[in-house]
């Protein structure tokens, strides 16, 4: 591999560097695959072993495709897209899944036309070796392609790797539909070409349904979140932290923002420093371009606490209500804050407002609630 990233220039350690020459040496390989079984399956009239060059030669457009995708990922921001151009990976999986539900298709249609229009196979022991030899090199180079994947934390490149593994399982079953025909005179051939492109279209399907979610918007990992905590935790001014949110522009850009619970009696002269020192930190650390909203809270005093306790008891009532946080007893001007986080399958968010108002009216006649209902992004 060192001298594939001497040949194309590319830095063995950079996401761009792993990606490019990991999708380089598939197209190598799968277009040597690609050539040597579409002439073994004309020559013996397989379209078992024909299709599965066809899906060779797929593959290493799908690597082109990726490599594509990741030199324009790289291009600087710009003022109509501030945030770069990271979010072109997840348009190239969705490409590549397209690519391989196409492929899946026409392989289903041609073998299930073959079951009524079965035609003549010359099968040899020099087919079963390129099968078998193939099946071999699809598994190596697709476990390859997904650990190189995972440590670029690349969609794109994993989809690929998913993609050539399994074909080393569709070259198995093409190599069993050849050995019952040598050994038994029975051909599965059409039948083989059916469950290929099952399993083609099931690996299509799955890297288009985690493209879509990404592209929709989905969490960051949870590692990553307990990451951030720690780090805001850390800081002694900052008593707790709750709400975070993180926009994905890219496998590694992101923007954030989330809540810092402040002492009441601190000024934010007093917390500046500390808390801008933690957002470059997080910015340098994690490329994460976070900010901050800030609460009041008073957690020593005494009425706090006992307020906080009260509000326990109700909230023990919910399975639903997974926490809360931000609680604030303003003396001047005798209000409540606070803010709860539900679950997803919490529907009725107006009728928890209503109870929790409710129930607090009664505790506290003389104060004005107000409660913020949200769940957890994370």
């Amino acid at each position: 591999m060192n001298l594939f990233y001497k040949l194309l220039k590319q830095k063995p350690n950079t996401r761009e560097g792993i990606t490019i020459t990991t999708s380089a040496l598939g197209i190598l390989v799968n277009t040597v695959l690609a050539a040597v079984k579409i002439f073994v399956g004309v020559a013996v009239g397989s379209i078992a072993i024909i299709s599965e060059g066809a899906n060779n030669a797929s593959d290493s457009a799908t690597s082109l495709i990726t490599i594509v995708g990741a030199k324009l990922s790289t291009m600087p921001p710009t003022k109509k897209h501030p945030f770069g151009f990271g979010r072109i990976e997840y348009l190239t999986s969705l490409v590549i899944s397209i690519l391989i539900l196409v492929t899946a298709s026409e392989l289903f249609l041609s073998s299930f036309k073959l079951i009524f229009s079965p035609s003549e196979l010359a099968i040899s022991y020099v087919t079963l070796i390129i099968i078998a030899v193939s099946a071999i090199i699809k598994f190596v180079l697709g476990t390859y392609t997904i650990r190189m994947g995972k440590k670029a934390c690349s969609e794109s490149l994993i989809a690929v790797g998913v993609d050539c593994r399994n074909d080393a399982f569709i070259s198995a079953v093409t190599l069993f539909s050849a050995l019952i025909f040598l050994f038994f005179d029975f051909s599965l051939d059409a039948y083989a070409g059916i469950l290929t492109s099952a399993l083609i279209f099931k690996t299509g399907i799955d890297i288009l349904k985690e493209t879509i979610s990404h592209i929709l918007g989905k969490p960051p990992s949870e590692e990553l979140a307990l990451k951030i905590y720690e780090e805001i935790q850390s800081v002694p001014c900052i008593l707790g932290a709750a709400d975070l949110i993180l926009h994905n522009y890219g496998p590694d850009s992101y923007a954030g923002s989330i809540n810092l619970e402040i002492d009441h009696d601190k000024t934010l002269g007093e917390v500046y420093e500390e808390v801008h020192a933690l957002q470059l930190r997080i910015k340098r650390e994690y490329g994460i371009v976070m900010v901050f909203g800030m609460y009041a809270v008073d957690s020593d005093h005494e009425n706090v606490k006992i307020m906080h306790g009260q509000i326990e008891k109700f909230v023990k009532r919910y399975d639903a209500i997974t926490g809360f946080h931000a609680l604030y007893l303003a003396p001047n001007t005798n209000e409540i804050y606070c803010d709860f986080v539900v679950d997803y399958k919490l529907r009725d968010w107006s009728a928890l407002r209503e109870e929790f108002t409710a129930y607090m009216k009664e505790l506290y006649p003389d104060y004005q609630l107000t409660v913020t209902i949200e769940t957890n992004y994370v």
